[in-house]
């Protein structure tokens, strides 16, 4: 695991941890955008959800769990936005597969 997230992974680097299971990491955005800014991610590399092949589609599922369960924890359930960027061209700059789970505020509407 080469990127910044591989090493968090690893412990290789510090991050404020909100979740963790033996497939999932959750932690705090460094540089948040909302009063929650949670970057939820797989354990197991994925370059970006193109890269995720069909039998590890359940994880996809339990990471869609998990942040059900932060939303409610950090009390953003009955508002909040899970983003992820797939590829450069959508502004993916980390190319570890991984959600931004956003809320606390007002979002502006998207179409």
């Amino acid at each position: 695991m080469a990127t910044i997230f591989g090493k968090i992974i690893k412990g290789e680097l510090p991050s404020e941890k909100v979740f963790e299971n033996e497939r999932i990491l959750a932690i705090k955005d460094l540089h948040p955008v909302a009063p929650v800014h949670i970057l939820i991610m797989p354990k197991k590399e994925f370059v970006n959800m193109q890269a995720v092949p069909p039998e590890d589609m359940p994880l996809i599922c339990e990471i869609f769990s998990v942040a059900q369960q932060l939303a409610k924890e950090f009390k953003i359930e009955d508002g909040y936005r899970l983003i992820t960027n797939n590829g450069s061209d959508a502004g993916q700059i980390i190319f570890h597969l991984h959600f931004h789970l956003v809320g606390g505020h007002k979002l502006k509407g998207i179409a």
